[in-house]
């Protein structure tokens, strides 16, 4: 079942009554997506890009769009702390960049030269540095300015953009520690940042899965019908659907082999993905069931968890 609602084709997309998303096909490892409200002669953006030279083609595709309202952007909300989604923030000269506190704590801990060390090294790290490249190689993570946000809150907060309202939601940690829904009731649109990865894995990052399927149940439960996803095509309450579906799914299998003794590789590579064949990324489900094992009370020593992705990876391929 297709779970997009529009083409799934690069670049911006106009949603109507001044909403835009931009996408980036296949919306794996780095290929997010992001947003744009107007009205009048203000604007918002949901979140910049990985690097410098993908964050500026999207920057003049809106303001060729939107001349008026884009020549300098009013507001920049930042969903979450993943470089995917805030590696841009320098090119958003002027705007007041608003995350929920909990992002704007992590992004201040974090460091694009880790991306670009970690790039650079990945030649000499054998099947990990493979998977890297494969991931992350089409990037440039060299010359980013750190920018984090200049106003934060906890909870919830309701923006203006001309008249239109735009509600931010504090739904993380769960993908990561600070994950917040910008939601536009007038338009019935929501951008979910990476609370929804469409026709591709989710990533548990932190946790509490619980948080997650809150979240789901929480937009299932609004008046909305065009749903930006942080990764993947544009979808509506389907894709919520099937994200929720996947997260308890995950949960129940992985609580399963725990009960069972098996260590996180193991139940990880046991879990039958077969409902979910047609979705990227399915290394994922190893950092997935690691999270949840802590969840459960494991206190296994998994290693590097890109490694065992790598292995799990290739594991894949080689049996298709």
């Amino acid at each position: 079942m297709t779970l997009s609602i529009r083409p799934f084709t690069h670049g911006l997309h106009d949603l109507g009554s001044g909403g835009y998303a931009w996408i980036q096909p296949d919306g794996g490892w780095g290929w997010s997506n992001a947003g744009l409200v107007v009205d009048g002669d203000e604007s918002l953006l949901v979140d910049t890009l990985f690097d410098l030279k993908l964050t500026r083609e999207m920057l003049n595709a809106m303001s060729r769009a939107e001349p008026t309202a884009t020549r300098s952007f009013n507001t920049l909300v930042n969903t979450h702390a993943n470089g995917d989604h805030c590696n841009g923030n320098e090119l958003v000269h002027g705007a007041e960049i608003i995350s929920s506190a909990a992002t704007a704590a992590e992004l201040a801990e974090e460091s694009p030269d880790r991306l670009a060390t970690m790039m650079r090294n990945a030649p000499s790290l054998g099947e990990a540095g493979e998977f890297l490249q494969r991931c992350f190689g089409a990037f440039d993570f060299e010359g980013i300015t750190p920018t984090l946000p200049t106003r934060t809150f906890e909870g919830t907060m309701n923006v203006l953009v001309g008249d239109k309202e735009v509600r931010l939601k504090q739904v993380g940690p769960c993908h990561t520690k600070g994950d917040i829904l910008a939601y536009v009731p007038d338009d019935k649109l929501i951008f979910t940042g990476d609370i929804l990865f469409i026709e591709g894995h989710p990533i548990l990052w932190v946790g509490p899965i619980a948080n997650w399927i809150d979240a789901c149940d929480y937009m299932l439960g609004i008046d909305v019908e065009t749903v930006v996803p942080g990764h993947g095509p544009i979808t509506d309450k389907r894709g919520v659907t099937a994200v929720r579906d996947y997260l308890v799914y995950i949960r129940e299998e992985a609580n399963k082999r725990y009960r069972a003794g098996l260590p996180v590789y193991e139940a990880a590579m046991d879990i039958s993905l077969t409902d979910y064949d047609n979705w990227g990324d399915a290394e994922r489900i190893v950092i997935n069931v690691a999270t949840l094992y802590r969840e459960f009370g494991s206190t296994e020593k998994t290693g590097d968890l890109f490694s065992l992705m790598a292995k799990a990876d290739k594991a894949r391929r080689q049996a298709t």
